[in-house]
């Protein structure tokens, strides 16, 4: 018995790796390039079923399982996408076209963390691929890693030339490190190439880090004129109504951002930060989850996620993420008035008595240096 399954399963393996007949070959290519003459007339339907159909004829091949995910993302099908690039190269793992191709359903589909390895190959396979190089600045730009975003194209500025799209990523980055003489001379460029969204969008994120507010909203709020579909733009524009109290149009602009892009960083983060104030705590849940995924990093957001688990009551959640907080960043004042708060509520006094003298002697200090000034 076993011998007759052990000669069974070496005919199934042996039928699994046979190559193609000739026949099978023939239909093959008379499928592909059938599903190609229906992409390229724009039958996206008719190409998605003829790729399927070429593929259950020849179920590796890495170009009609390329062509299968891009003809999922010309109908915005972007999970279907990666499924079929995933699997392309899982035959082809060197296959850089299909690399990239993955990369950029991410970046479309608004996942930005998980292009990025995937463009990192790219470009250290392609150091030429002056597109990768753009992708991927504006992915570190949108995950809040400017300073590599700055470190990438900076160099590379022979490269690039005059290129707009360029100077407007890497002049974005300098203005949120708030080296503004650098970022102004991209701001200048985009500027002399005549009015657009771009620059005013530009020009409102240098205002915000001067915290002119008055003027980053009269910036803003002409770049979403010009381009009601510009990403950042609205999220921006809702930050400078926010700073100057209109909350109501400030979350208008928030929640338009999140229509264009869902993971918009500021957006998620300030939305959270008004719907937990306003104990509409399922809501402020679900955007502060997304702001913390997107910068893992990030203080702010991670502290706002702990202050939500401890006013549902979710309180060792909270306690984890103030630990957390506090060994990354030990100075982190109100992080550890928080966690002395959360430790006194699962009864350990003794650790909220440490955090207590440990707030006394920050405060103590901060005291000190604002004297000695």
């Amino acid at each position: 018995m076993h011998r007759l399954r052990f000669c069974t399963l070496l005919l199934t393996l042996a039928a699994a790796f046979a190559p193609a007949s000739a026949q099978d070959q023939a239909d093959f290519e008379r499928l592909f390039t059938r599903a190609l003459d229906l992409h390229q007339a724009g039958d996206i339907l008719g190409a998605i079923d003829t790729y399927k159909a070429a593929l259950s004829v020849s179920p590796g091949r890495p170009d009609a399982l390329s062509n299968l995910g891009a003809a999922y993302v010309r109908l915005g099908q972007y999970d279907d996408a990666i499924a079929q690039y995933e699997a392309a190269l899982k035959v082809d793992p060197d296959g850089t076209p299909i690399r990239l191709n993955l990369a950029l359903a991410y970046y479309k589909s608004a996942r930005p963390n998980e292009a990025i390895p995937h463009l990192r190959r790219v470009v250290a396979s392609d150091p030429e691929a002056r597109n990768a190089y753009l992708l991927l600045a504006d992915c570190y730009l949108q995950t809040g890693r400017d300073e590599e975003a700055v470190s990438l194209l900076k160099p590379r500025e022979g490269m690039f030339g005059g290129d707009l799209a360029y100077a407007y990523v890497l002049g974005t980055a300098l203005l949120h490190l708030d080296r503004r003489e650098e970022g102004q001379t991209y701001v200048d460029r985009i500027f002399g190439a005549g009015e657009s969204a771009e620059s005013h969008l530009l020009m409102g994120i240098a205002h915000l880090s001067r915290q002119d507010f008055h003027s980053a909203r009269t910036e803003l709020e002409r770049a979403v004129k010009l381009n009601p579909q510009l990403l950042t733009a609205h999220s921006m524009y809702g930050r400078a109504l926010l700073a100057l109290g209109a909350e109501e149009p400030a979350e208008a602009a928030f929640r338009r951002e999140l229509s264009l892009n869902i993971n918009d960083f500021h957006a998620n983060l300030q939305l959270g930060h008004l719907r937990a104030r306003a104990q509409r705590f399922s809501e402020a849940s679900a955007y502060l989850e997304r702001a913390a995924a997107i910068r893992p990093t990030d203080l702010a957001a991670r502290k706002l996620l702990a202050d939500l688990r401890m006013q549902t009551g979710r309180t060792e959640e909270a306690i984890a993420i103030y630990e957390a907080l506090v060994n990354e960043a030990p100075e982190f004042v109100e992080a550890h008035v928080q966690l002395a708060t959360a430790y006194n509520r699962v009864k350990r006094p003794d650790d909220a008595q440490r955090h207590r003298r440990i707030v006394e002697k920050l405060n103590a200090a901060a005291q000190e240096r604002q004297v000695g000034r």
